[in-house]
Formats: C-alpha cells, sequence, structure tokens
C-alpha cells in the first residue's frame, strides 16, 4: 500500500467527521459542552448514533440505502429527546443555566453541536466502520494517482 493509500482513508474521515465549529462563546459555553460529553453515558451515546443516523438517512441522496420504520424513528426521537431534557434539566441544569445567561439561548445549540461531533467521532472509529472506510482505497488507481502527484514517498 502506498503512502497516498495510508493517506487516504484518516483524511477522508477527517473530512467527514470534522466539520469546522467555531469556538463557544464564553467559558460558560465551554463549560456546557464539557458537561454534556462527561455525563452522556455508553447508552446514551449509542442513542445519539441512532438519531444521527436515522436523521442522515432522511437525505434524499441517501434515503434509499437505509430502511428506518416510523415507529422505530418515532422511538429514537422520543429516547432522543428525553436525553436532551435529562441533560439540560438534571445532568448540567448549573451549567446550562450560567451559559444560557452568558451567552444567550443559541449556545444550548453549540454545545450539543459538540456532543454530536463526539458521537459521530465514536461512529467512524468502530474498527467495523473503519475497515469499511478504508474498502474504496482498493479501487484507486495507484499508478494513476502517481502519475498525476508523483511519488509521495
Amino acid at each position: 500500500m502506498s503512502a497516498l493509500h495510508r493517506l487516504a482513508v484518516p483524511l477522508f474521515c477527517i473530512a467527514v467527521v470534522l466539520v469546522a465549529q467555531p469556538a463557544l462563546a464564553s467559558p460558560q459555553g465551554d463549560a456546557l459542552a464539557q458537561c454534556l460529553i462527561r455525563t452522556t453515558t455508553p447508552a446514551d451515546k449509542v442513542g445519539l448514533i441512532q438519531w444521527i443516523f436515522s436523521t442522515m438517512s432522511l437525505n434524499p441522496q441517501v434515503k434509499p440505502l437505509a430502511s428506518i420504520s416510523a415507529d422505530n424513528r418515532t422511538r429514537i426521537n422520543r429516547d432522543t429527546a428525553a436525553l436532551f431534557q435529562q441533560l439540560l434539566t438534571k445532568r448540567c441544569v448549573k451549567e446550562a443555566r450560567e451559559a444560557i445567561r452568558s451567552d444567550g439561548q443559541g449556545v444550548v445549540s453549540q454545545a450539543f453541536n459538540q456532543l454530536g461531533q463526539m458521537a459521530a467521532r465514536d461512529i467512524f472509529n468502530d474498527p467495523a466502520v473503519m475497515r469499511g472506510m478504508s474498502e474504496f482505497t482498493g479501487f484507486i488507481d495507484g499508478k494513476a494517482m502517481e502519475q498525476a502527484l508523483g511519488n509521495t514517498r
């Protein structure tokens, strides 16, 4: 496997998962995001991963690839709403109050965005997903890449 092939998968994963996200507005906003991440259990993360996947499957570009029943979608949305409420009203209520007082309601969205990014990273860090992500490299014409880009060694 050429150096280019070894770089392709991690670079592709980074491009897909890590969408540029502005920093939170204040230390209070950062404290809220850190509390959300710290108090999210492994079971909560599974629920978030399912919610991310089920929501992404609504995109017309990928909808034909995934089949999620209306009952499953309702269950996933209900569970996600319960987690959202639990995080803001119980586990991180102090941090949420301080962040909203400091930065306004938009800080909640920013903090949950960071939690979603953490869940997305967990998806892509799964060994089976990593293997699947690398499968496309078997179809890359290494000779054409080296001719176009030069020897990368």
